[in-house]
């Protein structure tokens, strides 16, 4: 991704959670889980400019808590696998035995990239799977295939 498509205005949000009465209900409400604050930067400028209000997680454990604690109801999670105290796939199968969760959208952003990984991931409720490396436009594809942003949006 280039310099240009990530611009400090993209890197703003509104800070506020979906329990909030000024949150702007038109503001899609998605979840950053990785141990890297580099790759949860990156994925909230991508994020931001597509109209949704980011919230950021360390790792399974802490997005679960952000889940409880703050009440969240998140539109969509973006999961990294390999992560301290609770992994990706721990925290896909913990939301998908939450009935009031089930109807998060879940993608995993992971560098696994073992056909049998990606299986596991799908199997237990994941329902799209980036490989690590990837292009600003493929979690836009990703997120354009899922129905929550506009197939003509490009960075």
């Amino acid at each position: 991704m280039t310099d240009s498509a990530m611009t400090d205005n993209a890197m703003t949000d509104s800070g506020t959670t979906s329990n909030d009465p000024q949150r702007d209900d038109k503001r899609r409400l998605a979840l950053v889980v990785d141990d890297s604050r580099a790759m949860r930067g990156i994925l909230k400028r991508i994020l931001v400019p597509l109209g949704f209000e980011v919230r950021e997680a360390g790792n399974g454990r802490e997005a679960l808590d952000q889940i409880w604690n703050d009440d969240l109801q998140p539109d969509v999670a973006l999961i990294d696998w390999n992560m301290p105290e609770m992994n990706g796939l721990e925290f896909v199968i913990a939301v998908r035995k939450q009935k009031h969760l089930r109807q998060m959208t879940l993608m995993m952003v992971t560098t696994e990239s073992e056909h049998s990984q990606i299986v596991r991931a799908l199997a237990a409720g994941a329902h799209e799977y980036v490989i690590k490396p990837f292009t600003a436009d493929a979690i836009v594809d990703k997120l354009a295939y899922l129905g929550l942003t506009p197939i003509a949006a490009k960075m």
